[in-house]
């Protein structure tokens, strides 16, 4: 079992341009998965049938799955393990199907440091193209007096 980091970044530890980002495949068995864990089981992301007599010709991912890596990003990496996800304003963009590769990215924006508060630019991409762009807030805790 990995070892979890408990503390991530500190809100004197951020500035604005800070990056990081992860890459994962969509799976077959990761959307259903997440359409058992949901109660999500919309065709488009189920039914390869009924899938392919849409617009998209295929399965798509569920837009929640492919957001949910941002979240593993802002709560394992930026701003980390500690920090406290206050908001998340989504804007899906295209579809994503199974078997493609995603990068989940997030860049510190603002720093509001009297709300301990940090605003990022989030996105999804898939072939250089951004499938999901977002803004999101978290709260971040200060270093600790030594």
């Amino acid at each position: 079992m990995a070892t979890t980091q408990k503390q991530g970044y500190y809100l004197e530890d951020l500035s604005p341009g800070m990056s990081a980002e992860i890459t994962r495949v969509v799976t077959d068995e990761d959307v259903r998965g997440f359409a058992d864990l949901t109660g999500d089981h919309n065709p488009v992301h189920v039914d390869d049938e009924f899938a392919a007599q849409t617009m998209f010709k295929g399965r798509i991912a569920h837009g929640a799955f492919i957001a949910s890596w941002l979240s593993a990003v802002m709560g394992m990496q930026l701003p980390g393990p500690g920090a406290i996800f206050r908001s998340l304003n989504l804007n899906y963009r295209g579809p994503v199907k199974i078997g493609e590769e995603v990068t989940a990215r997030v860049e510190v924006e603002t720093i509001d440091a009297a709300r301990q508060l940090v605003t990022l630019s989030c996105s999804c991409i898939v072939r250089g193209r951004k499938v999901v762009r977002a803004q999101a807030a978290a709260w971040v805790a200060r270093r600790p007096e030594a």
